[in-house]
């Protein structure tokens, strides 16, 4: 692994102010993202996993401050982005780039692919109409698209082909680092295939960094080196994708990992049933956020929350089971 760092997240925080009464003050915060640390290097996919509602996509949206974050650092390449202007944080973001969930909400109707794809260049000092044009031929070939496929408008593809598209918008700046946020969620699972494979082949001849999130733990293994787990707006488990899947730490990632079906028909595996619902993110427990549905809770547990703990090989837990 690469030991650049190109992306780093510090005590990054996200809250959604809640209003109420008849002069609509403030009675409360839905604390979606809160307090969350994490390294991307340069050249590597770090996935984020965890339940809807965990905050994954909050965070991804936050980095590149299509939500204004609520407090933290994001350092990009060295640059605090949150310190930035409006109009520096739109130059920035030829380095950093997002592939959206949904292929067909995030594509205009009334647009050919070609100009979808080429929309940004004139804004980033592509003026010449036969240069915008070179690029985006380009850019659809190499995401497996044809020249004649940019003359068409979204609603004559496929979904993984709308997703093609996606990908191409996001790498016609030629960024460092994409924030893919559920990239293939929409997708059948053979379209999946074809997704992630063609991520790995832009990453292997671009040089691309990947901040991958999503909710499929099958997914996230296979295009991950490293992995963090998120529950409830905050990070519980943080380390290389071969030690959390051979080797959960935290309760709540053995049980998410023990909730992904065997291919093996005759194998088997104890099932961690978690109880109780997700508390509301808008009134959090008091210690560890997991505490009122972990079947291993101490006392310590309810009253105290807890700090990353560092195992070696960059891994961390946050967990009072292996508190120091």
């Amino acid at each position: 692994m690469a030991q650049n760092k190109l992306l780093e997240v510090m005590n990054l925080k996200k809250y959604f102010e809640i209003r109420g009464g008849l002069l609509k003050r403030v009675t409360g915060y839905v604390k979606a993202v809160d307090d969350v640390s994490f390294s991307v290097y340069q050249g590597e996919t770090l996935g984020i996993v965890g339940e809807s509602g965990c905050g994954k996509s909050t965070t991804g949206r936050t980095i590149l401050r299509l939500l204004e974050p609520t407090g933290g650092q994001v350092c990009f390449d060295g640059v605090d982005l949150a310190k930035l202007s409006r109009e520096a944080m739109r130059r920035k973001r030829k380095d950093i780039q997002m592939v959206f969930q949904d292929p067909y909400a995030s594509l205009n109707p009334r647009r050919t692919v070609a100009d979808i794809i080429g929309e940004a260049l004139p804004a980033h000092g592509v003026s010449d109409k036969q240069e915008i044009t070179r690029q985006v031929n380009e850019t659809l070939e190499l995401c497996g698209l044809t020249v004649e496929q940019g003359r068409r408008y979204p609603h004559e593809f496929s979904g993984g082909q709308r997703q093609r598209v996606g990908i191409a918008r996001a790498l016609i700046l030629q960024p460092k680092l994409i924030i893919a946020d559920e990239p293939v969620s929409a997708l059948d699972v053979s379209i999946q295939a074809q997704i992630i494979n063609l991520l790995q082949d832009l990453q292997a001849k671009l040089g691309l960094t990947y901040l991958f999130i999503s909710h499929d733990l099958s997914v996230v293994r296979h295009i991950s080196k490293r992995v963090g787990v998120m529950y409830l707006g905050r990070m519980m488990e943080l380390g290389s994708a071969e030690q959390l899947y051979a080797n959960p730490r935290h309760p709540y990632t053995q049980a998410l990992l023990s909730a992904i079906p065997l291919a093996d028909p005759l194998a088997k595996r104890e099932r961690i049933i978690l109880e109780g619902d997700v508390p509301s993110p808008a009134n959090p427990p008091q210690g560890c956020v997991f505490a009122p549905r972990c079947p291993k809770a101490m006392d310590v547990c309810k009253a105290v929350r807890p700090q990353m703990t560092s195992f070696t090989n960059d891994y961390q837990v946050a967990c009072h089971l292996y508190s120091k």
